[in-house]
């Protein structure tokens, strides 16, 4: 039976997952709703891009179940998995372009690996995905001629050519100047409502992705912290997700990594 409209696309259910004995997902449960754009935010090393990488198949789960529109990721075969992944569009971190490809090159590639198109569609499909993000005139450049923010929409281009249901953007915002971090932000939102997409940000920009996101979910010491609306987890009580809201250098997350006391690593005595 086929999902309905108004279920979540991606559900993870009690999911745990960890390197060796680090725990880093630990019984969490969230949904992604359809046609919403989900944020997922919180303190480096909080799990944030092993969610997308257990989305995506690249990891299975330890315990629990990870779903793309209703099936289980780690119950699919390989062709099965294909398949789901060619619904899914990847923004990898700094975009990830093929430097000996041109701009228009690597925009088609995923057409060329995974459809029979003839070279007229594909060129056509190529120049309108430039031409949303803005890059129909850079379709000749390598990826050496562009800036670090053309860079990033080129890599967006690339990852909506296939007309995926859901896009995932892996830290879309770092290392943009003011200018390019504005114009990605608005064409993540632009393109999810004009294109019908659901999208999962992963970013530590609070103020840019509260502005484009739908539901927010943080994560933290291997759980979920707070979620739902912006608004709703700026007014979280929770001194951790206060911390990170407010980019305070002190509270729940601290400095130093633990590990042996300064007398024990050096030697001093006790008195």
């Amino acid at each position: 039976m086929a999902p309905s409209p108004d279920s979540p696309l991606v559900e993870l259910r009690n999911v745990t997952f960890g390197y060796g004995e680090r725990v880093i997902l630990n019984d969490i449960s969230l949904t992604v709703p359809r046609g919403k754009v989900t944020a997922l935010m919180g303190a480096s090393g909080g799990g944030k891009t092993t969610v997308l990488r257990l989305i995506g198949g690249q990891y299975r789960a330890q315990q629990g179940q990870v779903l793309f529109d209703g099936q289980d990721v780690a119950a699919m075969n390989q062709p099965q998995l294909y398949e789901a992944r060619r619904r899914m569009g990847m923004l990898f971190q700094f975009g990830a372009l093929f430097a000996d490809l041109s701009v228009f090159e690597n925009v088609a590639f995923p057409l060329r690996e995974h459809t029979d198109l003839s070279e007229e569609l594909v060129r056509s499909v190529v120049l309108m995905k430039l031409n949303a993000v803005g890059l129909r005139g850079a379709r000749d450049l390598m990826p050496s001629e562009v800036s670090g923010g053309m860079a990033r929409r080129v890599a967006l281009a690339r990852a909506i050519v296939l007309d995926p249901e859901l896009v995932m953007y892996d830290e879309p915002f770092a290392g943009l100047d003011p200018i390019s971090l504005g114009t990605a932000a608005q064409l993540i939102r632009r393109l999810n409502d004009a294109m019908g997409l659901t999208s999962i940000v992963v970013s530590h920009d609070l103020e840019e992705t509260f502005q484009i996101a739908d539901q927010v979910v943080v994560l933290a010491n291997g759980g979920i912290a707070a979620q739902g609306t912006p608004e709703e987890v700026r007014r979280s009580s929770d001194p951790l997700v206060q911390q990170f809201v407010q980019a305070q250098a002190e509270g729940p997350v601290h400095f130093h990594y633990p590990g042996p006391s300064v007398e024990q690593d050096f030697g001093v005595e006790q008195a």
